[in-house]
């Protein structure tokens, strides 16, 4: 059966702490398998048709976890996207990040911009990692970019519409057609609040590290029954 694959999906990686903890590991041992588990996720997405995936890998609340845990996060996030995300520059993908100006470790800042320096021109697709991420604040940051070109005569106010809004977004994305939050909560946690005004959402019980190609693609025909109106009447 032929499906109707959604141009932009972001995914809640939300579990990976759960998931080890119930197997008597260390927290550390959910996001390190969490990690293996987008890899294969982030190449088995954009091959199926996705033209942008957007993952939700640490919001600006994760600080208040444990200096242990935040650490640990951290050297992951320098090991995946030294050594991983060469396979996706090898394959055509572009990265980007949708993050605060600042608050990363420097060596993880620097690893950020080498990243996007060397992908910015290829175009088999769109892998966004939201990072030191949160929806509010990037509403927040994107008033100010906009008054300050207002102040500057750059634009008139009249100008402002939702053209210039997602251009001073963190990323200037499409709209997320499919949302899916991993673990069986059932919230979006101030994330991409602008993006998901008419997304699918999909709630599925499995932990992140479980969320394999199989339910990937179960999420896939999911949303091809759900029927989208966008305050429309078919």
């Amino acid at each position: 059966m032929k499906y109707n694959i959604p141009n932009h999906v972001a995914i809640i990686m939300d579990g990976n702490g759960r998931w080890a903890t119930k197997r008597g590991l260390k927290r550390s041992a959910g996001h390190l398998e969490g990690s293996k588990t987008l890899k294969k996720l982030v190449k088995h997405a954009l091959k199926r048709g996705v033209k942008v995936l957007s993952v939700f890998a640490f919001s600006t609340e994760n600080f208040k976890r444990s200096k242990e845990e935040v650490d640990y996060l951290m050297n992951l996030f320098v090991k995946m996207f030294k050594d991983n995300f060469k396979e996706l520059k090898e394959n055509n993908i572009k990265i980007v990040f949708s993050k605060k100006e600042s608050g990363l470790p420097s060596k993880l800042e620097e690893i950020i911009k080498e990243v996007e320096e060397d992908t910015k021109n290829n175009t088999g697709g769109i892998f966004n990692v939201c990072i030191n991420y949160g929806g509010q604040d990037e509403i927040i940051d994107m008033t100010k970019n906009i008054c300050n070109k207002v102040l500057n005569n750059e634009i008139n106010i009249e100008d402002i519409d939702k053209n210039i809004i997602e251009k001073n977004l963190y990323q200037d994305l499409p709209s997320i057609d499919l949302l899916i939050r991993t673990s069986g909560e059932y919230r979006i946690s101030n994330y991409m609040l602008w993006q998901l005004a008419y997304a699918e959402m999909y709630f599925p019980d499995t932990y992140f590290p479980d969320f394999d190609e199989a339910e990937f693609d179960k999420a896939i025909e999911i949303y091809n029954k759900r029927d989208r109106r966008f305050g429309g009447i078919k």
